[in-house]
């Protein structure tokens, strides 16, 4: 597979990704983050940092409205429930691994 190629394939992935994440408001970003060592946040600030290395400013409140499809603080009053004192706990063990 050539370059061209992979690039638009793995555009294609991430907006696949990206809607997939939009449509499952149920999952909260603690459990992506426990279960996986990323979430939404992240994939915002991988982005940012992507669109600097390419010359582009994108600040934080951007990125994050491109991967929550909405603004963040309307996903958070729509969509965020309090974490379990359990998954806090995995969170902060599990963060030393991740970051």
């Amino acid at each position: 597979m050539d370059d061209k190629n992979k690039l638009k394939i793995e555009s294609e992935v991430l907006k696949k990704l990206l809607n997939h994440l939009q449509n499952r408001t149920d999952v909260q970003n603690i459990d992506l983050m426990n279960l996986s060592g990323f979430c939404r946040n992240c994939l915002s600030r991988w982005y940012t940092e992507a669109a600097q290395e390419n010359g582009l400013e994108l600040n934080k409140d951007d990125a994050r409205e491109i991967v929550y499809g909405m603004p963040h603080s309307v996903w958070k009053e729509k969509y965020q429930t309090d974490a379990s004192e359990n998954k806090k706990n995995k969170f902060k063990n599990n963060k030393s691994k991740t970051h």
